[in-house]
């Protein structure tokens, strides 16, 4: 058997799956930005279910499981290659800063450290594979620990990896087993179609395979819009003086906020911060000496070592701060990311899961725990109209005798974004900043769609909107209006996406596409806007096409890959009301992404129309801009969103021919 499958990503998770999958039969084809400066290398390489205690549950049995493979694995990798890895079951030390309740026998200690509140005597084993060291035992046992440490947990399972030593042994031998790695590789897109990827865009060209592995760390979320974030990690690293003839730790201390990590080369590490600041670089001053500070007061004799390097990192890291592993969406991509702080100890398992999937067609049950689709389940919506009414106890014998039920309705979801608010609105056309601002509130939105041309040249209604509404809580819909062909729509497609990020919303690709050659009517062109959605597609953009009402249409851009279509009610800003029924019944019909009804809605009662079809959302912008007070049309427009979504799950009844009578005749009490 032979198959040829591409892997994105050159760290250690992407590299493990190379090798194993090529060991097993496979064509394995490699690619990353920089292998030497993938986030393995920022890592310290620590092995420690049991120090980081990691929570009961899969993610515990997921790690313990790769713990075990750790010294088989790691020997075939040097065996192979002729290099040390730095696997070392060297011990994990958790010491603690806490006082004693028991301190006359210094015998006792309850755990509040650890989220727990039991009372363990010395050397007694918790339920993580951790034993409790007194002060005494903890001091004898590893020499120069401050005197503030008055105990310590010893996990003697865990160990430490020099990440930096496996990372060039992986690749060692991965050369050694003829798989084509290519660096220097910045992927710009996935080209997909009918639930398939076809190719991935790249710098240096479109690559082909049978089969696609995600395994791209921290940078996952631009190739897919998968909700993995970059954490930052600052570390450093200190170097024993040659003055000291024997190491002075031996094993791993784990503190409070602090890690300190010894090496058999006489390099001690230290780390590492965990900071929300996207992909800013660079060591700061504060995090470097906040390091410093708990490490000394941990071990004190550092003060004196000198300084080797400093370093930092992005840690690839989901909601729950669990890996996504398994299926994706796409029949024949897979996904292994979003590891969090775990990348170098969950690699041989991860490698192994991934592996057995893809070329044995068998997935472990583990797997199903960390699943993407975990962050699409549904859930309930807030919609005020679905509470029971005040003149009604829901515990009444009456409710009981009618079973009431009371609707629940699913999140919007958009390129794995989910929304609450089903109306999006714009912000142009108003007749001031204040107004727009008003407007936006009422309407309850969670998505304004912004002209990138007209801020950026600020055009009329356009001046100080960056600064107009708050980007933390909106999200930015970046809009091609005034373009007139493709390649003008991608270019400001480009540009719309840098402005988000200038935001604060650096994950954010959604772009919706707008290419209107057609200076009377506003009508979109099919052919351009179809050339623009495959380009922005292959380049990572969530597309939202602006598009007539045209089936056929609509269903070629969803086989693109766009995230959402919008078709016209009716031209732009004409207010004529829903004017393409028929033809918007049929797109929602066939669709599989979520339908957006745009342009042309004058009243919420033409709003409320649109959601009794089955529309998944509503844009609306010139029949609140231009109404005689925005705001309050604003508010008419999230009711009537709401209303008509309300309806559409109720579900109305049958049209008929003639009249039927409300109250029916049989049963009727003859006078």
């Amino acid at each position: 058997m032979s198959s040829k499958i591409l892997i994105l990503g050159s760290g250690v998770i992407g590299l493990a799956i190379a090798v194993e999958l090529q060991l097993r039969g496979a064509q394995v084809t490699l690619v990353g930005r920089d292998i030497n400066g993938a986030a393995t290398n920022a890592a310290a390489g620590m092995l420690a279910p049991g120090a980081e205690q990691i929570p009961a549950g899969s993610m515990q049995d997921l790690c313990r499981r790769s713990l075990y493979l750790y010294p088989e694995w790691t020997r075939k990798i040097e065996e192979s290659t002729g290099e040390n890895s730095g696997y070392w079951c060297c011990g994990i030390l958790a010491p603690v800063f806490k006082e004693l309740e028991n301190s006359k026998q210094n015998t006792k200690f309850v755990e509040t450290y650890r989220g727990t509140s039991q009372t363990l005597e010395a050397g007694k084993q918790s339920d993580d594979s951790g034993y409790w060291l007194n002060k005494e035992a903890i001091h004898q046992y590893q020499p120069g620990l401050s005197t503030e440490v008055i105990g310590g947990w010893w996990y003697p399972e865990d160990g430490q990896v020099d990440n930096r030593a496996l990372a060039k042994a992986l690749l060692t031998y991965s050369h050694s087993l003829g798989i084509d790695i290519k660096e220097g590789v910045i992927v710009e897109g996935i080209q997909q179609r009918q639930g398939e990827v076809i190719g991935v865009q790249t710098n240096i060209g479109t690559l082909s395979a049978e089969h696609y592995v995600l395994a791209a760390g921290a940078w996952s979320n631009q190739i897919l819009p998968l909700p993995v974030n970059p954490r930052k990690g600052q570390m450093l690293s200190l170097r024993v003086p040659e003055s000291i003839t024997e190491l002075p730790l031996n094993r791993v201390l784990f503190g409070e906020n602090i890690y300190i990590v010894p090496r058999r080369d006489r390099r001690i590490i230290l780390g590492a911060t965990s900071e929300d600041v996207g992909f800013t670089p660079g060591n700061t001053p504060v995090g470097i000496q906040n390091l410093l500070q708990q490490a000394i007061r941990l071990y004190p004799e550092l003060k004196d070592y000198p300084i080797q390097e400093l370093w930092w990192g992005f840690r690839p890291t989901t909601p729950d701060e669990l890996p996504i592993l398994g299926s994706s969406p796409c029949k024949n991509l897979t996904l292994a990311t979003g590891h969090h702080r775990n990348g170098i100890l969950l690699a041989p398992i991860t490698a192994k899961l991934i592996a057995d999937s893809i070329w044995e067609e068998k997935s472990d049950p583990l797997l199903s725990d960390f699943h993407f689709s975990r962050f699409l389940e549904r859930s309930s919506t807030n919609i005020p109209m679905l509470t029971h009414p005040a003149n009604f106890s829901p515990n009444s014998a009456v409710a009981d005798r009618q079973n009431i039920q009371y609707l629940e309705d699913s999140l919007l979801k958009i390129a794995g974004k989910t929304f609450q608010s089903r109306l999006m609105t714009g912000t142009g056309k108003y007749r001031s900043i204040e107004e727009m601002q008003q407007s936006v509130i009422a309407s309850g939105c969670e998505i304004v769609t912004v002209a990138v041309r007209r801020v950026q040249t600020n055009a009329p209604g356009h001046e100080g909107l960056a600064e107009a509404l708050d980007w933390g809580k909106i999200w930015m819909l970046p809009n091609t209006a005034g373009c007139k062909t493709a390649e003008e729509a991608v270019r400001v497609a480009r540009l719309g996406r840098e402005m988000a990020k200038l935001l604060g919303q650096e994950d954010n690709n959604f772009v919706k596409l707008e290419v209107i050659p057609d200076p009377k009517y506003l009508l979109p062109d099919p052919i351009g806007t179809l050339q623009a959605a495959e380009q922005l597609v292959k380049e990572g953009f969530a597309v939202l096409p602006y598009i007539n009402a045209d089936p056929m249409l609509a269903k070629h851009l969803e086989e693109a890959g766009c995230a959402t279509v919008m078709p016209l009610a009716a031209p732009i800003g004409s207010g004529q009301g829903l004017q393409t029924i028929a033809n918007i019944k049929i797109i929602i019909e066939n669709a599989q992404v979520p339908i957006v009804v745009d342009a042309g809605i004058g009243l919420p009662s033409e709003a409320a129309q649109a959601m009794e079809l089955g529309a998944d959302a509503l844009l609306i912008n010139s029949a609140i801009a231009l109404a005689q007070n925005s705001p309050a049309m604003a508010q008419a427009m999230k009711l009537a969103a709401n209303s008509g979504r309300i309806a559409y799950l109720a579900g109305r009844m049958p049209i008929q021919s003639h009249a039927i009578a409300s109250s029916p005749v049989s049963g009727r009490i003859n006078e």
